[in-house]
């Protein structure tokens, strides 16, 4: 595709770390919209609906939906390598669209497009990361990621606080060009990436059987089946529940630290990035406990506290006080959802559908937080912010028995082994499904 050397020998660690880096410019994608959108409210004149749409169609939301259903499938088909190079130069057009928006039209393809490449690249890495990590530090490689994602808001609000002063609207565009930047050298450095070593073993072994006449393609039909369909719910509980609470937070928790909790625009976005900075030490723990210690356990126990911070949002607007928004604004941050679902995710299927079955859980994800997106505007401006977050209560416990009591604990194990202990007989030695019809646990 490009004349660029590639380095075979690469660290394990510098390869999580290039493609990781992806999660940077996906959180960055969110928040910086997030960081201006009163100002391009007054700028481009967006009504609720158009604000609920705006989030609908989003890297936040639908548009990586779209990008990880799609995504997912070329990515089994074609190699991690393909897509995640192709998309981050699609990205860059939707990011310099954005910078030079004039109307509500040109800033919404702008996030289309950037939701689309972000999903599709999302999937691509995160399975990539997973396949080429030491089964012993897993979680630590994937948990790497997760900084990543963390890093995007800390940086992009810290950066908007002063820009935003200086500039106005000007400077939110300057966040958003700084995007594209990033995402050049990112897409430089993978260039020089060799593709995943598991994929390849698995597209070889595949080759092999379709001349034994031993293999089946596997379709959406098949994944919904059996003990693939636990794990898919597993993902889609833990995962989509508590992303509609997430991103809400994400993209409109400065707005609403604003308009519900009374704040300056400096203060909302200062409590957001403290919010996001937490997350960081959050993942961290997670990198260095995920490994050696039961992970059910760290999750019942981290993931509990997030959900517990969501209860001060139910109280009227008129009782709530700053230290609260502190309360809210900690311990939200040490919910561990998203490093459980990556590392879930990766783990629980088999290699051919890895980045499929990633992908559709991924849709699912953000396409659920597409429609809360369209209607979180809506629900403030007629009934209240109060019922929104007691419904986000409702959906993040949910979310927090379910990996509480289903969640995998595979420490050690490699990603051949999980796969032969959850599907048994329907893989063979090397890991490689080899019919259609997955075994059912009862």
């Amino acid at each position: 595709m490009f004349n660029v050397e590639m380095d075979y020998h690469m660290s394990s660690w510098k390869k999580t770390l290039i493609a990781g880096f992806i999660s940077y410019i996906d959180a960055g994608s969110i928040v910086a919209g997030a960081s201006g959108l009163s100002m391009w409210q007054d700028y481009l004149g967006m009504s609720s609906v158009q604000m609920g749409l705006l989030a609908a169609l989003s890297s936040n939301t639908g548009g990586a939906a779209i990008g990880a259903l799609i995504g997912g499938k070329i990515c089994d088909k074609y190699g991690r390598k393909f897509v995640y190079n192709w998309a981050l130069l699609i990205y860059m057009i939707g990011v310099a669209i954005i910078c030079l928006a004039t109307n509500y039209p040109m800033f919404l393809l702008g996030y289309v497009i950037i939701g689309l490449m972000v999903g599709a690249d999302v999937v691509a890495s995160w399975t990539f990361i997973a396949e080429e990590a030491p089964a012993k530090n897993r979680a630590k490689h994937c948990g790497s990621a997760q900084i990543a994602w963390m890093l995007g808001p800390v940086v992009v609000f810290a950066a908007s606080i002063p820009l935003n002063a200086a500039f106005g609207l000007l400077g939110n565009r300057i966040i958003f060009a700084h995007l594209i930047v990033v995402a050049a050298w990112i897409w430089y450095q993978r260039l020089k990436m060799p593709e995943s070593g598991e994929w390849e073993a698995a597209k070889k072994k595949e080759a092999e059987l379709i001349a034994q006449g031993k293999h089946k393609k596997v379709t959406y039909t098949d994944l919904l089946r059996g003990r693939s369909l636990r794990t898919v719910v597993l993902c889609c509980c833990v995962y989509t529940l508590w992303n509609i609470a997430a991103s809400t937070n994400g993209f409109f928790m400065p707005y609403i630290y604003e308009h519900v909790g009374k704040l300056s625009n400096t203060m909302g976005l200062l409590l957001t990035c403290l919010n996001f900075a937490v997350c960081i030490v959050t993942t961290v723990i997670f990198m260095y406990t995920a490994d050696r210690f039961n992970r059910r356990k760290i999750y019942a126990i981290f993931s509990g506290l997030g959900m517990i911070s969501w209860v001060v949002w139910v109280l009227p607007a008129d009782l709530l006080q700053t230290w609260m928004l502190f309360f809210f604004t900690i311990v939200w941050g040490f919910s561990m959802q998203q490093q459980f679902y990556q590392l879930w995710s990766s783990e629980l299927f088999p290699v051919r559908y890895r980045a499929t079955a990633q992908g559709f859980t991924f849709f699912v994800t953000r396409f659920v937080a597409a429609i809360w997106g369209f209607a979180v505007p809506i629900i403030m401006e007629t009934i209240g912010f109060q019922v929104a977050a007691g419904l986000m209560i409702a959906f993040v416990a949910v979310s927090w028995v379910a990996g509480s009591i289903w969640g995998g604990d595979d420490r050690g194990k490699t990603l051949d082994e999980i796969t032969k202990e959850r599907y048994g007989n329907e893989v063979d030695d090397d890991g490689n499904l080899v019919t259609c019809e997955l075994k059912h646990s009862h």
